[in-house]
């Protein structure tokens, strides 16, 4: 059964990164369909993400009611039938409106896919979430080499993106068998507003989250116009930044949940900061274009830690609304997804693109400093029995996922 849900689970995730991937890697062809200018193709990108923002936000209450498996169960089929109405839009307003309800739909899947993940977690007793959002990166990967294969072959956008959605309809009704039930909530001490009100614990772990995705988003989207401009590459040479960051997120992710287990999460936090700083200083200091990949290969490779340790910690920061937890960091860290670029975008008008990238070096030294002060309530000890509790405090103190026994 346990398998059976973290295989269902790492699908998902795979699934959703699909669907992102082949969202960007046909965006040319989105621009192409409609005639739009770069300006009206932000304008696409800015909607979905504020779509899924509001989503997240307005249905963080409906998560921590009905749970992930009920939200995740409606909500990925949905996605999918969104995808098929952006696919459709005839016009450019109608694609407005389509691509706000897949944002929407979009983020309340995400927000309901990490939930699952938490509890998976929580019932293997052992960090495995780093394994699950690599399941995102095999997806995005795949979804991006499922655009370039369908734009060799000549198909256009409708007919991509169309393709994609019929395809992930029944695969996202099938995975809803694999999902565990959410554990039973502990009652609520408090009445109203008091009540519904996040633990401080909770907003202090988005912050995190907020600026981990604000790097991320940073270099997804100047890594590219970096290489090119600044340091003179060919557009092949400067679209491979992306794709070597994206790779080594992957590998990075695929031992990440070893590594927890093995520094603890708080060194971790602390040497993925450190390291990514280090890693985007070599960008930004970078005097050939090689030389910028290789930085961007060592960044991503611990800068991906980030992000799911921060879900990990939020479904434990809430014991009561663990669901409703991840909502909230994870609207923070779309939140962090959305403002980054346009801030390196402001900045760099101002100064210089090195500069603006170079934002990502104080914000990796911002997720080193403030993981000191992150309260520690793992997967591991969160379940453990009355009878362990000196044990149990212990281990808090280190803050290491411990495997469960055969």
């Amino acid at each position: 059964m346990l398998f059976r849900a973290r295989s269902g689970t790492f699908l998902t995730f795979a699934l959703a990164g699909l669907l992102t991937g082949v969202w960007v890697a046909r965006m040319p062809a989105l621009a192409g369909k409609f005639g739009t200018n770069e300006g009206e193709i932000g304008i696409v990108v800015l909607v979905w993400g504020i779509g899924a923002i509001v989503a997240m936000q307005a249905l963080r209450g409906v998560m921590a009611r009905a749970g992930s498996r009920a939200v995740l169960r409606l909500a990925l089929p949905l996605t999918a039938l969104s995808y098929a109405g952006v696919a459709l839009a005839p016009s450019y307003g109608v694609l407005l409106a389509a691509v706000a309800l897949f944002g929407m739909t979009f983020g309340i899947t995400d927000i309901a896919m990490n939930a699952q993940g938490s509890v998976v977690e929580q019932a293997y007793r052992r960090s495995i979430m780093s394994g699950m959002h690599a399941g995102w990166c095999v997806g995005a990967m795949s979804g991006g080499l499922f655009g370039v294969v369908t734009a060799a072959a000549g198909f256009g956008f409708t007919e991509t993106v169309l393709t994609a959605a019929l395809l992930s309809l029944p695969a996202g009704l099938a995975l809803g068998r694999t999902y565990l039930p959410d554990p039973v909530a502990p009652s609520a001490s408090g009445t109203g507003r008091k009540a519904r009100r996040m633990p401080p614990a909770v907003y202090l772990i988005g912050v995190l989250g907020f600026i981990a995705f604000m790097a991320e988003g940073t270099i997804a989207d100047w890594s590219g116009l970096l290489l090119h401009d600044e340091l003179g590459s060919t557009e092949a040479v400067a679209a491979a930044g992306y794709p070597v960051f994206e790779l080594a997120m992957l590998l990075g992710r695929l031992v990440g949940d070893r590594v927890r287990m093995r520094v603890g999460t708080r060194r971790l936090l602390i040497g993925a900061g450190l390291g990514t700083a280090a890693g985007m200083t070599v960008v930004v200091l970078a005097p050939v274009a090689s030389v910028a990949i290789a930085g961007f290969f060592v960044t991503g490779l611990v800068v991906c830690t980030v992000v799911p340790t921060t879900i990990s910690l939020a479904g434990t920061a809430a014991p009561d609304r663990p669901a409703a937890a991840v909502a909230q960091v994870g609207a923070m860290g779309y939140g962090g997804l959305l403002l980054g670029p346009v801030v390196v975008g402001f900045l760099s008008d101002a100064t210089s693109l090195r500069l603006g990238v170079g934002t990502v070096v104080v914000l990796a030294l911002l997720i080193a400093a403030g993981a000191r002060f992150v309260p520690l309530r793992t997967a591991a000890d969160v379940a453990v029995p009355a009878e362990a509790a000196p044990e149990a405090v212990a281990g808090a103190a280190d803050a290491r996922p411990q495997p469960v026994a055969a």
